[in-house]
């Protein structure tokens, strides 16, 4: 299998790239935790509700360390850390965290390996091909809020 790209042309009327034409990735369904944890429970000897609590654990545990200001690096996956949304303040003195912070996000950084040549590639990426959607295929649409998960299956709390 490969990325699915669709073409879009370039519309910003102040865009010095206006008319001309990129591809943009293509999402044709999303395969939730539940989903993962099948395919799992078929790869190895662990059971899908296994697999299961152990992901619903280590949600929290890393909801933990990550508010505990550390970052947590998940070997072979990649390493999350909070980053903050600030407004400036004129001196340090006048900086105040109720005043000037606005919001807090996460940051993710794959995990990336040193090639023979010292180049540097992203495990998430390696193999990685592209391919042009073809014309005629549905993408399904994502629900903003309630009902049924993308692929038929209902939402668990917290999005998991």
């Amino acid at each position: 299998m490969a990325v699915l790209y669709k073409l879009r042309q370039e519309k910003r009327t102040k865009s010095k790239f206006k008319g001309q034409w990129y591809a943009r990735s293509i999402a044709i369904d999303t395969v939730n935790t539940a989903a993962l944890a099948d395919i799992m429970q078929q790869n190895c000897t662990v059971k899908k509700s296994d697999i299961l609590a152990v992901i619903a654990e280590l949600v929290e545990v890393m909801k933990q360390q990550l508010q505990d200001s550390k970052n947590v690096r998940l070997d072979g996956f990649g390493t999350f850390r909070i980053g903050l949304k600030t407004k400036p303040a004129v001196s340090p003195e006048e900086f105040n965290a109720s005043k000037n912070v606005v919001g807090t996000h996460i940051l993710f950084r794959p995990i990336t390996r040193v090639n023979k040549d010292k180049s540097r590639s992203r495990v998430f990426l390696d193999g990685c091909r592209v391919q042009e959607l073809p014309a005629n295929a549905v993408v399904k649409k994502q629900k903003k809020a309630g009902g049924t998960a993308p692929g038929g299956s209902t939402p668990t709390p917290g999005g998991h």
